[in-house]
């Protein structure tokens, strides 16, 4: 399947480009740039150096060669004022191809400043572009950090991004089990007042059933004592306080006025 292979692979590439332009920081980029372009100049550096050296080198070995000529040059007029001119001769040979060392030594000496004249040339313009990027690496970090400063406080006011999200959503739970331990404590108010809990500290309660049971033996034996106590009361009284029919008084019979009569 090339057309699912495809779009997978195009997937793949747009996340890992997007975490990559999220994982990098432009600072950090610059700065490797930057460091990049010191190693490029630290090899410059050096390749003018070696430069130099080898040149150095070539004319010190100049200079012995020149000695060289001095010395054959010198020893081909003793031979010939001794009389030996096949030596004298074998020393001007000898002289001549000294020489053409030394004028080979010349080229190579050139060149080798030639060489050093572009790199010194490479150096100098190096430098003028290190000291330009140099300047506005500063000048963008400087931005990118005002600028994420700025998305940063626009962010903490406007509640947007990740680490704000969070944060408003945690208060917002917070807020949601506020109201709804206040939700829950006003209906244990309502339903302590309504007598639906017991007293929790009363010890052998049973359920409904066994409380209605017990109201009711205690009606009964209210009744029976109450009927118990009457019954007590009527049998203590006497006779003479029992209530009988009423006889109209007689003319014999002493009044209320009348004085009371002595005890005998």
């Amino acid at each position: 399947m090339p057309g699912l292979r495809g779009r997978l692979s195009t997937l793949v590439k747009a996340k890992t480009s997007a975490a990559l332009d999220r994982a990098e920081d432009p600072s950090q980029t610059l700065d490797y740039s930057y460091e990049k372009q010191l190693e490029m100049m630290a090899g410059v550096k050096n390749g003018i150096t070696e430069v130099a050296t080898s040149r150095k080198r070539l004319e010190n070995q100049q200079d012995t060669l020149r000695q060289q000529v001095d010395k054959l040059g010198e020893q081909a007029r003793q031979a010939l004022a001794a009389g030996k001119e096949d030596l004298a001769r074998a020393a001007l040979e000898r002289k001549q191809t000294v020489q053409g060392e030394i004028d080979s030594l010349d080229a190579q000496i050139a060149e080798l400043e030639r060489q050093r004249e572009q790199l010194t040339d490479s150096q100098q313009k190096l430098q003028a572009k290190l000291d330009a990027f140099r300047t506005q690496k500063e000048v963008v970090k400087a931005q990118y950090s005002a600028a994420q400063a700025e998305v940063q406080m626009s962010e903490a006011t406007s509640g947007v991004g990740g680490q704000m999200a969070d944060v408003g959503q945690a208060a917002q739970r917070a807020i949601e089990k506020a109201e709804d331990m206040k939700a829950r404590a006003g209906a244990m108010d309502e339903l302590e007042q309504a007598g639906t809990f017991g007293d929790a500290m009363q010890l052998g309660d049973g359920d409904d059933v066994d409380r209605q049971l017990a109201q009711l033996g205690d009606s009964g034996g209210v009744d029976a004592e109450l009927a118990e106590m009457k019954a007590q009361l009527a049998a203590s009284k006497t006779p003479e306080q029992l209530p009988g029919p009423a006889t109209p008084p007689t003319d014999e019979s002493p009044t209320d006025d009348s004085p009371p009569t002595a005890a005998r």
